[in-house]
């Protein structure tokens, strides 16, 4: 981990979570109602919370990621901003030059390893210039979702150790491991049995020894027993998006028709932050703020 990363609020959050053993939801967020929940569950709770924006809803919505940088900024407890599966270079260098951003995935993963190392090798070094810590994914995650490219047509690569050490030695911050997790959906029943490979998981923990931290994508659909295990063999940061917001686009889809728009969008907040309350009792982060 770059020595200058130590002040970073994504960095700090991680540091706290793997001294308390408690794992810290990294939320996705595409407008400024998903944002407020959030935001009011991690002030609840008393937990740190890393908010994350993916590059499409940058595109969409610009002025999302300065109320984000100003609820981490007026927060009481920790929060951070990231910025997750930035995967084109030019984005990643603007990303970095214009926003209040503490974190951003350099993800270069739809690249064979040795271009994904390089260019990530590359903006590695340019984000710890600005004080932005980088997240990397090794090896190769399945599927696709809201603007990542879809893998599908790729060969799923789970992480090894080799993996391990080149990415840590590109000067990353954050290591996101392909230990069998998706992008996208499992299913209602959530991973088959065998499909995580949690022995997996816990080899890599032990060969990082807190040379960097680990991030968990591919959470859809996860019963809270999985996600615990998946925190008790290391996991720190956990990538959630449909896990909390599919309860707040499924009370809309049933009562849009009929409920004032005022009214659907504060029910709305209130189901989203419930939900996130209940993930952060789960994951441990409850009143470690």
């Amino acid at each position: 981990m770059a020595l200058n990363m130590k002040d970073n609020r994504t960095v700090q959050i991680l540091a706290g979570a793997a001294a308390g053993k408690y794992g810290v939801l990294a939320a996705i967020a595409y407008n400024i109602e998903q944002l407020t929940a959030l935001v009011r569950a991690a002030e609840a709770k008393r937990s740190p919370l890393i908010i994350q924006l993916f590059p499409s809803t940058l595109k969409q919505l610009p002025t999302l990621a300065f109320a984000a940088a100003a609820a981490v900024s007026q927060a009481s407890v920790p929060l951070s901003l990231h910025i997750d599966h930035a995967q084109d270079v030019d984005h990643i260098r603007e990303i970095i030059a214009t926003l209040p951003v503490d974190s951003v995935m350099v993800d270069m993963s739809h690249y064979e390893e040795a271009e994904n190392l390089e260019k990530t090798r590359i903006l590695a070094k340019e984000c710890h210039e600005k004080g932005i810590a980088v997240e990397a994914e090794s090896g190769r995650i399945n599927g696709g979702e809201d603007g990542i490219a879809d893998t599908g047509d790729l060969e799923a690569l789970f992480t090894s150790p080799e993996d391990v050490d080149n990415f840590i030695a590109a000067g990353i911050d954050i290591l996101a491991p392909s230990i069998g997790n998706v992008h996208g959906d499992y299913g209602p029943a959530g991973p088959a049995p065998g499909q995580l490979h949690f022995d997996r998981l816990e080899s890599i923990n032990k060969q990082i020894s807190d040379r960097v931290h680990i991030a968990l994508h591919g959470t859809n659909d996860f019963p809270p027993e999985v996600m615990k295990r998946c925190i008790e063999n290391g996991a720190l940061k956990l990538n959630v998006n449909k896990l909390l917001l599919e309860v707040g686009n499924e009370h809309v889809r049933k009562h849009a028709a009929d409920t004032p728009l005022v009214k659907l969008l504060d029910e709305g907040i209130r189901i989203v932050q419930q939900e996130t309350e209940k993930w952060m009792d789960i994951c441990g982060s409850s009143g470690k703020a």
